[in-house]
C-alpha cells in the first residue's frame, strides 16, 4: 500500500488501528483547528499546569518538565506572533501544540500527555475560555451600569412620559428610566458571576472517562489553574457542557435587555420623538436621502440577540441527545460559543458608548410627558384621598373628565373647576396641585419610586455598589 501524508497523519494521531488515512472530505469534518486554535492559551497553560504536576508527582523527570515548560512558553510567543505552522492534518489546537511541542524539544514532548486525554484537556481548556468571557462579560457589563448611572445622575428631575403599551402612561423621570436598565444589567452581572462560580472546577485528570491509574495529583492542577477545586465525577467532567450553556443563557438574556435599550433609541432618536440625538459616531446617512441620520450601531445591536440565542439553541440542541460520556457531536460546542462572546462583547461596548455619548431633549420629553392626559391617575388618586371615594368610582370620574377634555381638544390641567365640577361637585380647585407632571413624579415618594428624591437615592446606591 503506498503510504500517503494524510494516512501518515492518521497514524500519528490514532496509531495502528487504522491503516489508511481519511479522505478529504472526512479531514474536513473532523478538523476543528480552523477555530479550536482560539484555545491555544488556555491549552498551553493547562498543559504548563500538568507537567508541573506530573514532574511533581515524580512521574515524568523535572529536566523534561522543565523542557516542556519552556517549549510551550515558546510556541505561545509563536502563536501570538503569528509564526505557528497551524496544520489541518493535525485536527485540533491539542494535537497541533504537541506536535510543535516535539519538534522543539524531541522526546520530553511525547511524555506532555501521560495521565490525561484529548477529552479532559479539551473540557479544561474550553472551560477556562469561557470562565475569561465570563469576566470580560462582568467587567463590560459594570461599564455599561456606571454609563446608565452617569445619565440618571445627570437627569434625576427630568420629566419625562413613562409608557404602558407604548402608549403614554404616567409621568416618569429621565433618572428613573434610566435605572431600569442599571437594574437589568445588575442581574445579567449576577447570572454571569453565579456561571463562572459554578463552572470554576478544574476537569483536567478525569482523562477519556474513568479517571487514570498514575499518581496524578488532581487539586495540584486545579489549583495552579486558578480553579476552587477539581470535579468529583470523570464521567460527567468529560461530558459536561453546561459551563458553556450558561454563559450562552445568560448571555441570551443580557443580549434581549441590549435589543431592548436599542429598540428604545431607535425609537427615541426618530423625527416623530426627538427624546435623544446620537452623536455621529453612532449613526449613518443614506446614500440618497441627505436629511437621514440613521440609527445604525442600535438596529445593528439589537439584531445581536438572533445570534446569539440561536447559538443557544444550537448548544442545547447539540446535547440534547448524547449518552454519556463524550461523542464527537461535542466538537460542534465552540463556534456557537465563540460566535455568542463575540457578539456580547462587542454589543456591550457599542452600547456602552452610545449611552454615554447620547443626549437627552429635556424640554421635548417634558412636553411628551404632559400630553396624553398623563396625570390622569394622580387625578383618580386625588379624588380618593381628598374626597374619600373608592378607587373604582374616582377611576370612572377620571375617566369622564378625560373624555370632555378630548373632546375641547385640551388637557387635564386646562380644564375650568366648573368643568370639573360638573361631572362631581366635590371636586376643589385644590386638585390644580396634582396635575402638573413635576407634582406627579415628585409624589411618587414609595420606595422604587420615580420621585427625584427617590431616584438620586439608588443612584448613590449604586454608584457605591460599583465603585
Amino acid at each position: 500500500m503506498t503510504v500517503t501524508p494524510d494516512s501518515k497523519a492518521a497514524n500519528q494521531m490514532w496509531g495502528g488501528r487504522f491503516s489508511a488515512g481519511p479522505d478529504a472530505i472526512m479531514q474536513a469534518i473532523n478538523a476543528s483547528i480552523g477555530f479550536d486554535q482560539r484555545l491555544y492559551a488556555q491549552d498551553i497553560a493547562g498543559s504548563r499546569a500538568h507537567a508541573a504536576m506530573l514532574a511533581a508527582q515524580g512521574i515524568i523527570s523535572n529536566k523534561d518538565a522543565e523542557a516542556i515548560g519552556e517549549g510551550l512558553l515558546a510556541i505561545l510567543s509563536e502563536i501570538e506572533a503569528g509564526q505557528f505552522p497551524f496544520t489541518p492534518e493535525l485536527e485540533d489546537i491539542h494535537l497541533n501544540i504537541e506536535a510543535r511541542l516535539t519538534e522543539r524539544i524531541g522526546e520530553a514532548g511525547k511524555r506532555l500527555h501521560t495521565g490525561r486525554s484529548r477529552n479532559d484537556q479539551v473540557a479544561v481548556d474550553f472551560r477556562l475560555w469561557v470562565r475569561d468571557q465570563c469576566d470580560q462579560a462582568i467587567a463590560g457589563l459594570t461599564g455599561l451600569m456606571q454609563a446608565f448611572l452617569k445619565q440618571a445622575e445627570v437627569g434625576a428631575d427630568w420629566v419625562m412620559p413613562g409608557f404602558t403599551h407604548l402608549q403614554t402612561a404616567q409621568p416618569v423621570t429621565w433618572g428613573h428610566h434610566m435605572l431600569a436598565y442599571v437594574e437589568m444589567l445588575a442581574r445579567d452581572r449576577s447570572r454571569f458571576e453565579d456561571a463562572r462560580r459554578r463552572m470554576n472546577e478544574c476537569p483536567l485528570g478525569a482523562a477519556a472517562l474513568a479517571g487514570t491509574s498514575f499518581p496524578i495529583d488532581r487539586h495540584m492542577t486545579a489549583q495552579a489553574l486558578g480553579f476552587d477545586r477539581p470535579t468529583a465525577n470523570s464521567l460527567d467532567s468529560v461530558s459536561d457542557r453546561d459551563f458553556a450553556l450558561e454563559f450562552l443563557s445568560a448571555s441570551s438574556i443580557c443580549a434581549m435587555h441590549l435589543s431592548r435599550f436599542a429598540e428604545e433609541l431607535v425609537i427615541w432618536s426618530s423625527a416623530q420623538f426627538r427624546f435623544v440625538r446620537l452623536s455621529d459616531k453612532w449613526t449613518t446617512g443614506s446614500s440618497i436621502m441627505p436629511q437621514k441620520k440613521n440609527p445604525d450601531a442600535a438596529e445593528l445591536l439589537r439584531a445581536k440577540l438572533g445570534r446569539i440565542l440561536g447559538a443557544t439553541v444550537a448548544l442545547f440542541t447539540v446535547m440534547k441527545g448524547l449518552a454519556l460520556t463524550y461523542s464527537k457531536d461535542m466538537q460542534e460546542d465552540k463556534e456557537q460559543v465563540f460566535d455568542a462572546a463575540d457578539s456580547l462583547m462587542l454589543g456591550l461596548a457599542a452600547m456602552t458608548g452610545m449611552v454615554s455619548d447620547m443626549t437627552a431633549n429635556r424640554e421635548i420629553l417634558r412636553a411628551a410627558a404632559a400630553s396624553g392626559f398623563s396625570t390622569a391617575t394622580d387625578l383618580a388618586d386625588w379624588l380618593v384621598k381628598a374626597l374619600n371615594l373608592p378607587f373604582r368610582e374616582a377611576h370612572h370620574v377620571t375617566g369622564t373628565l378625560v373624555a370632555m377634555a378630548e373632546s375641547k381638544g385640551c388637557d387635564l390641567p386646562d380644564l375650568t373647576l366648573a368643568d370639573m365640577q360638573s361631572v362631581h361637585s366635590g371636586i376643589t380647585d385644590q386638585v390644580f396641585g396634582v396635575l402638573g407632571v413635576e407634582n406627579s413624579v415628585r409624589s411618587r415618594t414609595s420606595y422604587g419610586g420615580t420621585a427625584p428624591d427617590r431616584v438620586r437615592e439608588q443612584v448613590a446606591r449604586w454608584q457605591a455598589a460599583l465603585g
